[in-house]
């Protein structure tokens, strides 16, 4: 089959580790002739370009600036990638008839392309559900639910929807959401269609542990929690902080922040102003170093604003899992994570504007013990469930 995948991700390269990469790289080993549609920003300086890579063909779109640049032009940029896209597919691809169109959220604002490919080529369409907007947005308070933008945004995700024959949500309560706010969807279009990679052999080399350890300060006798990925509005980064502020005392703990983001800047002024001792931040890390750092560390953090009322399910638990590491999510009361984690017995969840109730998952993580049996059943949770080959199939069960 001729596959389609749209994305507004960068995919540099097809052998890299990732959500799409790793599922993509499935299509191409069983044969599939699989066609990626990428954005290139002009930032980068350099043209649109159309080439074959590892048995997998790349067209990158140069577009205007969505990243590292401001709202404004973020904006803009993120309005006129439709077209763009549109325009780059009917002249490099136009001789190309697709079987299947596989395309993900974010954005919403691909309607446009998945219907004209849909109806130039009878084309199957399926939506990876990631990221549920405009609804998340409200719920931060970044837009209001009477605003135009609002209404404009509701009313891409809509027609997103309607032109989804099938679609692929994180986890069952996003199923459930979907259905319950959007009654045009029927239930036989919608489905768990899970976050997943293709794991790697993680081997804890207690050399490189301790070098590494040794190289940022962090001490070999203490329970360590480690959070990677953004930080942003999303996170809740004022419980965050709330939480190490509360743990500035515990002796048997130490806490690991990597990462970037809007909300990155709050979190250095509390390290700056308290200069916690068992506490440290990173904005950036080489990548090496990252890997072998966060796959040395004991715990795996998820953060998650309260106030969030669709059903997130951040892919930052699959590292954790990967690694054999047990996870601890703080997150609001309408995702299922913390059901999945409690379930599948490898980690601890809380409400996360409970501190309280943090601290104690805290305290009960430092048994070396219980910590070693809830990593052996995340790496399990993970193979049994959450593996690229996974999603690959369930998508593919519609089409054989």
């Amino acid at each position: 089959m001729n596959i389609l995948f749209l994305s507004i991700g960068r995919l540099n390269n097809i052998e890299d580790r990732g959500l799409y990469t790793d599922l993509l790289r499935q299509f191409r080993d069983n044969g599939h002739k699989v066609y990626v549609v990428s954005p290139r920003e002009k930032r980068l300086k350099k043209p649109t370009e159309y080439v074959n890579e590892k048995g997998v063909q790349f067209l990158r779109v140069r577009i205007g600036n969505i990243t590292k640049t401001n709202l404004i032009e973020k904006g803009i940029s993120t309005l006129k990638i439709e077209s763009i896209f549109l325009r780059a597919i009917k002249k490099y691809l136009k001789d190309i008839k697709f079987d299947i169109v596989i395309y993900t959220t974010p954005p919403i604002t691909f309607e446009k392309v998945i219907r004209y490919v849909k109806k130039r080529d009878s084309a199957s369409t399926y939506l990876l559900l990631k990221d549920i907007f405009p609804q998340n947005a409200v719920d931060l308070n970044m837009i209001s639910k009477n605003s135009l933008l609002y209404k404009y945004f509701r009313f891409k995700e809509k027609k997103l929807y309607s032109q989804s024959d099938y679609i692929g949500c994180m986890s069952q309560a996003n199923v459930d959401f979907i259905l319950r706010n959007n009654m045009e969807v029927s239930p036989e279009r919608v489905e768990v269609c899970p976050n997943s990679i293709d794991p790697l052999m993680i081997k804890k080399d207690e050399k490189k542990i301790r070098e590494i350890k040794k190289r940022y300060n962090i001490p070999y006798d203490k329970t360590v929690f480690i959070y990677g990925g953004n930080l942003g509005k999303p996170q809740g980064i004022d419980f965050l902080i709330d939480c190490l502020k509360a743990n500035k005392a515990n002796a048997q703990v130490y806490f690991v922040i990597a990462g970037s983001g809007t909300e990155f800047n709050k979190l250095k002024a509390y390290f700056n102003n308290e200069q916690p001792s068992n506490a440290q931040v990173f904005e950036q890390l080489p990548k090496e170093d990252y890997e072998v750092l966060a796959n040395s560390c004991d715990v795996g953090l998820i953060f998650l604003d309260k106030r969030f009322t669709i059903p997130n399910f951040p892919s930052r638990i699959l590292s954790y899992m990967q690694a054999s590491m047990p996870v601890l999510a703080a997150t609001d009361v309408n995702t299922d994570i913390g059901e999945v984690i409690e379930e599948g017995q490898f980690g601890y969840w809380c409400d996360s504007n409970d501190v309280e109730q943090f601290n104690k998952k805290v305290q009960e993580l430092c048994d070396i013990k219980l910590r070693k049996q809830m990593g052996v059943n995340a790496r399990g949770y993970l193979e049994d469930n959450y593996t690229a080959n996974h999603s690959y199939e369930i998508i593919m069960n519609h089409f054989k």
